[in-house]
């Protein structure tokens, strides 16, 4: 008998989720060290391997990857957020240890690890309402997606939108007519669905609307470190050519500090430029501190220390962010207040994409009876005043925040049949 599995494959983590015999959903568990786990993180690591007089390219996937990196961070390659590129059509293919990968190839060989064995399966996958990035071309990206599937062994698969699958799974629980307003916070992007349940009928969610934005736990991720990171590291700086002065380019910061662009700073075309621009400048430390980051693979290391510190804001006024590195010495008390802030511009756009989907659906926020949030980014108290703001406190609903998408993926299938 073939099994139903929806899969939420995400920029930070993946999650996998099986509908059973007795029609109950359940997430899969995955083991790391001790203990199990709901989700798998959307990581692939490469490194090189001697055997019979040759070169053998290893990979590992998820945690076994990330174990992988800090076993040998210098002679492997980490890859992150592979699902941020999808959308993007400047992204074709990176060569990893002389051998050229596809965007494509490499979430094929990540999907293939993640589901195991090469039995058949029925798939139900997830997309988002919006591709990240900034000329996402959204069909180009669930057309990348399906690809990637397909190169893993499964060329059939029917597709949803996230947050109207974790919708789906909300309205379980609820036992008369509702129009439900589903957030799903992600990695890489923040996405609504409006629908409506009526319990009883043949199709008993229908969906009302839907938009998305490319925002979401990276991009305030990115704010803390450009804001209490990238000065320390030579931002801001300037230096001096043939006697005139100019700014250190902005560019090697805005790459730095989002980590999936960073394997792609890892150039000797980009750390040669960086050095020159180091040896120009009056102090090029900083400078030298980035160089040594980059090239020791330490973002991992970094992007962990900031990702706790946000986590840490969600509950306490302050957190203290300490990371070191050679002679780069980091140790800083972060106030939420500075933070919101820092990400008030995003939290601005966030605001006006659910006043979008409410304005597209001809409804105001008095006809929503009921708000799931669900993903990591919804602890974050200035994301949930946007909506206790426009719904009210007592509207709003939270659960499943790494799982409700995947099961609700296996649900749809269900219903689709």
């Amino acid at each position: 008998m073939t099994r139903l599995i929806g899969i939420d494959f995400g920029t930070t983590n993946s999650v996998v989720a099986e509908l059973g015999p007795d029609g109950a959903v359940r997430s899969r568990r995955f083991t790391v060290g001790a203990a199990e786990l709901d989700v798998f993180r959307t990581v692939l690591c490469f490194w090189n391997e001697i055997g019979r007089g040759r070169d053998l390219l290893r990979h590992a996937a998820g945690p076994a990857a990330i174990e992988a990196y800090l076993d040998d961070p210098i002679d492997s390659r980490l890859i992150m957020s592979m699902k941020t590129y999808l959308a993007q059509r400047s992204f074709t293919q990176t060569r990893i240890f002389g051998r050229i990968f596809t965007l494509e190839d490499m979430v094929a060989v990540f999907l293939r690890e993640l589901l195991g064995g090469p039995e058949e399966v029925r798939i139900v996958a997830g997309r988002p309402v919006r591709f990240a990035g900034d000329f996402a071309d959204d069909d180009f990206g669930e057309t990348r997606l399906r690809a990637a599937y397909a190169a893993a062994g499964h060329p059939r698969i029917d597709v949803a939108l996230e947050p109207a699958a974790a919708g789906y799974r909300f309205t379980r629980t609820l036992t008369a007519p509702a129009t439900v307003l589903v957030g799903d916070f992600g990695g890489g992007t923040s996405d609504f669905s409006l629908i409506h349940f009526t319990p009883g009928d043949a199709a008993p969610v229908r969906s009302l609307g839907s938009g998305g934005i490319g925002i979401a736990g990276d991009t305030f991720d990115y704010r803390i470190i450009d804001h209490a990171v990238s000065p320390l590291l030579g931002k801001g700086g300037s230096y001096r050519i043939m006697g005139k002065e100019l700014p250190v380019p902005v560019e090697y910061f805005s790459g730095f500090a989002r980590w999936h662009r960073l394997s792609l700073m890892r150039t000797p075309k980009m750390l040669r430029e960086i050095d020159e621009v180091a040896r120009a400048s009056d102090d090029p430390r900083p400078l030298r501190h980035l160089i040594g980051l980059i090239k020791e693979e330490m973002g991992y290391q970094l992007y962990q220390t900031v990702s706790a510190v946000k986590a840490a804001l969600s509950t306490q006024d302050s957190a203290p962010l300490r990371f070191a590195h050679d002679g780069l010495r980091i140790d800083r008390m972060i106030t939420r207040e500075e933070f919101e802030a820092w990400i008030a511009p995003d939290l601005q756009r966030i605001a006006a994409t659910v006043d979008d989907v409410l304005a597209k659906a001809g409804m105001d926020a008095a006809a929503v009876d009921r708000v799931f949030l669900t993903g990591g980014t919804s602890f974050v108290p200035a994301v949930q005043r946007i909506f206790a703001e426009r719904f009210g406190h007592e509207k709003i609903s939270a659960g499943g925040e790494f799982v409700s998408v995947a099961e609700g993926l296996a649900l749809i299938g269900r219903d689709r049949g």
